[in-house]
């Protein structure tokens, strides 16, 4: 009866005291200073070792906490919040990390003075008066612009690796995105970035040479190279989710041969078993074949006699792809084949040869609801890191098809809920007031940041800013990350989604209540003993002096 009690008490450790929100805060401060040179045009960027051994080259706030193996649970903590903001909107991934350090940084202050409690409401009280400034700024546009699209993606994507570029992965988001996006109804358009949009990454070429396709590109060659067509105009394709070959039994099967003859008609009943799958295919006319599962070579014989092209073992998220590309439906059985099945809407089938694989394009097709990007360029790191900047680049046109709203980027959206805030605490009555001033303060990260990485004078740049914004004006007015200089967001055209920037807002601050209301660290992980050595049964509560030397981030 006392054994699991014994286990518990040995293999629990035990954190209290008035250091544990000190050192929560310690180890989210010390998440968001790695990150925090990565924020801006002028960012830094860092090199990872993976878990595999390979090198990871990024300034993506999200990949890089992703590689990072930490010690503290709250350090952990953090690191989610930037994979959540990376699910929702797709960006903002560093500035999340850097607002919510810095809301626990400044509620250090009162964090022995002032209840947790009373900090949290007067922080979730700012985060509705934020958002409510943010809806008063936003500047409601035309999603079917293409030149304020091309503009707002640029500006969001200049602080990527793939800024230097220009135009071109901006380009190829918004075409991707116009391609798969589909109605709603109500004005509404609903783009799935994840199921029908797929990068290809094909070392070699130039980056200049990476494009949209109108339709689909799978990395398979034709079942028979010699026999099957590699080029048809105009092709009628099959897509199917079942295996051409004869059926395995599924539990161990014997048959008793007694003549020779028998074994003959053992093999004839599967080959006419195969023969009638192809005819119920054939009877189709089709051009092309595709299947996820296998395809006997008796299958290919009857299929390349009579011209068509085959593909096998096909994945089943390409299978989707190229069924909305061409407007095909994916059949089960062969016997359930009908005309309307047959995928009509595209205009090429087309195998290449790119370095030493083949590839097989399904393009031109009429209105194709799924793409491939096919991405060129000099090495596989600068593919992946292009490759991360492009799902941005996607997720932001996604954001703003949603939803199409601007808010000025550069700093200038932080700045102007800063100065409203301030204003707004002098009317807040009670204890309430410091941690909401605290929070107005705290959202000043952002550009200060930005300041820093462009190598500018901080407190100059700084107060210039707070000037110009004071009075609740100059809405627009921020930093341009590449200079550093004082400008109107308008003119440069740097602009921020309204998504993005709201959902940052909210689980920055949202994340910060929930890490400062913890007062204990209680961990049931038992320690490992050296050989030999005698453990102790008592837990062991560790003092205040321990809580002040625990490692937060790993040498």
């Amino acid at each position: 009866m006392h054994a699991p009690v014994l286990v518990l008490q040995d293999s629990l450790k035990r954190e209290s005291g008035a250091k544990v929100r000190y050192a929560v805060i310690q180890a989210a401060k010390a998440v968001a200073d790695v990150v925090r040179t990565t924020l801006g045009p002028r960012s830094m960027l860092k090199m990872l070792l993976d878990a595999q051994g390979g090198i990871v080259v990024t300034n993506d706030g999200n990949a890089i906490l992703r590689e990072l193996d930490l010690a503290h649970p709250a350090a952990k903590s953090m690191i989610e919040l930037s994979r959540t903001q990376d699910q929702e909107v797709g960006d903002g991934t560093t500035s999340v990390i850097i607002l919510a350090g810095e809301m626990l940084h400044v509620a250090d202050a009162f964090i022995d003075k002032i209840h947790p409690t009373v900090i949290c409401r007067a922080y979730t009280k700012a985060l509705e008066d934020a958002i409510a400034v943010l809806d008063k700024i936003a500047m409601p546009i035309d999603a079917q612009d293409r030149g304020i699209m091309l503009g707002l993606v640029k500006s969001c994507i200049g602080t990527k690796f793939t800024g230097q570029f220009g135009d071109l992965i901006a380009d190829l988001a918004i075409d991707a995105t116009a391609t798969v996006g589909v109605e709603i109804g109500q004005g509404l358009r609903d783009v799935d970035i994840k199921n029908y949009i797929k990068v290809e990454k094909v070392p070699g070429g130039q980056l200049e040479d990476s494009r949209v396709l109108k339709g689909v590109m799978i990395n398979k060659d034709v079942v028979a190279p010699g026999k099957m067509r590699r080029k048809i105009v105009n092709p009628r394709i099959i897509l199917l989710d079942c295996p051409l070959e004869y059926k395995k039994g599924e539990n161990q099967t014997n048959a008793e041969l007694l003549k020779e003859e028998d074994w003959n008609l053992l093999l004839k009943m599967e080959e006419e078993y195969i023969e009638e799958m192809c005819m119920q295919i054939l009877k189709f006319k089709p051009d092309v074949v595709i299947t996820e599962k296998g395809l006997s070579d008796l299958a290919c014989h009857y299929l390349s006699k009579h011209g068509v092209s085959a593909i096998r073992r096909l994945r089943k998220t390409d299978n989707n792809r190229i069924a909305k590309a061409c407007g095909a439906v994916i059949v089960n059985r062969p016997d359930e084949l009908q005309e309307s099945d047959v995928g009509t809407g595209a205009g090429l089938f087309e195998v290449k040869k790119i370095g030493d694989e083949y590839f097989a394009y399904i393009v031109d097709c009429k209105d194709p609801k799924a793409c491939t990007v096919l991405l060129r360029g000099a090495s596989k790191d600068l593919l992946n890191e292009v490759e991360r900047n492009l799902q941005d680049a996607m997720s932001v046109a996604r954001n703003i098809i949603k939803n199409p709203k601007l808010v000025p980027g550069g700093g200038a959206t932080e700045l102007t809920v800063s100065a409203a805030l301030k204003q707004k605490s002098s009317s807040i009555e009670g204890i309430e007031k410091w941690p909401y001033e605290a929070a107005a303060i705290a959202f000043e990260a952002i550009p200060r940041t930005l300041a820093q990485n462009c190598g500018v004078n901080v407190i100059r740049t700084m107060t210039a800013l707070q000037g110009k914004h004071a009075n609740g004006e100059n809405a627009w007015i921020g930093i341009d990350g590449n200079t550093g200089s004082i400008t109107d967001m308008k003119e440069r055209k740097i602009w921020d989604a309204y998504n993005v920037k709201a959902q940052a807002f909210k689980t920055a601050i949202e994340a910060a209540c929930m890490l400062l209301r913890i007062d204990d660290i209680v961990s049931g992980i038992k320690k490992k003993q050296a050989p030999g050595g005698s453990g102790s049964s008592k837990p062991k509560i560790e003092t205040e002096a321990d809580a002040d030397n625990e490692q937060i981030l790993p040498d």
